[in-house]
């Protein structure tokens, strides 16, 4: 059975995502969903990509491409989830080397991307995908 990769474009796909994106980011509500991605379309360059085998969604990859004069051209992943009930299938790789293929299309020295440090799991594959921990990230919380 094939995987495709597709970009979220209409309202239907992109609600599609949202029970995968729940088990990355569970404070999302799904009736605001639809918005916050439409926002970060509009504001941001957002896309939504899905990997979708057998008529059900296996992984999603929220990302954007920018610029910046550290990196120069980049694709950031926002978001990166394989669904819990289809790990270590192959489904994360297909999406992470589809998603080092978009970079490179659109010229981006560089693929990158910000992980929780309770994330165990999802270091190990980071890493398993030649991927460097290159920086500490840092947070101050306003308001």
């Amino acid at each position: 059975m094939s995987a495709n990769i597709i970009i979220a474009t209409t309202d239907a796909e992109i609600q599609r995502c949202f029970p995968l994106m729940l088990q990355l980011r569970p404070h999302l509500v799904e009736m605001e969903f639809l918005r916050r991605i439409r926002r970060q379309q509009q504001n941001a360059g957002y896309a939504l990509a899905f990997l979708e085998e057998a008529q059900h969604i296996r992984c999603v990859a929220g990302f954007r491409i920018s610029e910046c004069l550290f990196y120069g051209k980049y694709l950031y992943v926002d978001d990166l989830v394989t669904d819990s009930s289809a790990r270590s299938q192959g489904h994360g790789r297909t999406m992470f080397r589809w998603l080092m293929g978009c970079a490179k299309d659109h010229g981006c020295s560089v693929l990158n991307l910000d992980s929780g440090v309770q994330r165990f799991d999802a270091h190990r594959f980071y890493l398993g995908q030649r991927m460097d921990i290159s920086c500490h990230h840092f947070d101050l919380r306003l308001g």
